[in-house]
């Protein structure tokens, strides 16, 4: 897992939320008395899930502690625990198991989703959300070229992505183990001030791990930069100046 900073990913924190907003307006659960967010991150996600059922007893879980710690700042009552998801194991079960942009760092989806079901309460839901740019988008495609050329290429080349798949792969998984799935995808156009923002937009989720098999600051900044020059030559501005940067991302609820 990469290492995160707080302050760099809260930096598109609007953006960032609004798919947790998206995808909560969805859940179909008037209310609910236990509820766990799996890749909590700063709490932004929690805060949401507060706001939506403020009498259920929410915790955040998050392997950075970082992050657990930014979230306890932002809520110093709430429930967190600093644990990797792939090794959660509760003894309770959830009402809501909600994941937002978080569970797509972890590999083998065919066993990891039905095995969360198994947390849940009766009638209750599976809510995920995760990006699904990793393989089109432009400016995934712009790391990957520049990771091939022979400076880079030993060190970068196997870097770990995201796991991810399309719809129809959570739709086989997920069915035959619910009663009922909903499941769509929609691409977000964020407008951000110019290019050098998409560059610090991946500064705080995709570009990590690439960042941190890069030890020495001098090689990080150089890849920062021929990154940021291929980013501006791709996503010219629009009239005004500012870039339109589009994000795809998948969602499902999935109810045992």
């Amino acid at each position: 897992m990469p290492a995160w900073n707080a302050d760099q990913y809260l930096r598109f924190a609007d953006q960032r939320t609004q798919p947790c907003r998206d995808l909560v307006q969805r859940v179909p659960l008037p209310s609910l008395q236990r509820a766990i967010d799996l890749g909590c991150g700063p709490g932004n996600s929690t805060a949401v899930l507060s706001e939506r059922w403020p009498d259920a007893h929410i915790t955040g879980l998050d392997s950075s502690a970082a992050m657990i710690a930014a979230a306890q700042t932002s809520a110093p009552h709430g429930h967190w625990i600093l644990q990797d998801i792939g090794n959660w194991r509760p003894a309770e079960r959830f009402d809501l198991i909600f994941s937002n942009a978080a569970l797509q760092w972890l590999p083998d989806h065919a066993q990891l989703f039905p095995h969360l079901l198994t947390s849940l309460a009766p009638g209750g839901a599976l809510a995920v959300q995760m990006p699904a740019n990793d393989q089109d988008a432009l400016a995934h495609r712009l790391i990957r070229e520049i990771t091939q050329a022979p400076k880079w290429k030993n060190r970068l080349s196997n870097i770990h992505r995201w796991h991810v798949h399309e719809p129809a792969f959570y739709y086989d998984v997920l069915c035959p183990l619910t009663s009922h799935l909903d499941l769509w995808t929609t691409q977000y156009l964020h407008v951000l001030a110019g290019p050098q923002e998409i560059v610090q937009w991946y500064k705080g989720t995709g570009l990590r791990p690439y960042l941190d098999a890069l030890t020495q600051p001098a090689d990080q900044q150089d890849f920062l930069a021929e990154y940021q020059a291929a980013v501006t030559a791709a996503y010219p501005p629009q009239p005004d100046g500012k870039v339109l940067f589009p994000f795809r991302r998948v969602f499902f609820i999935a109810r045992i």
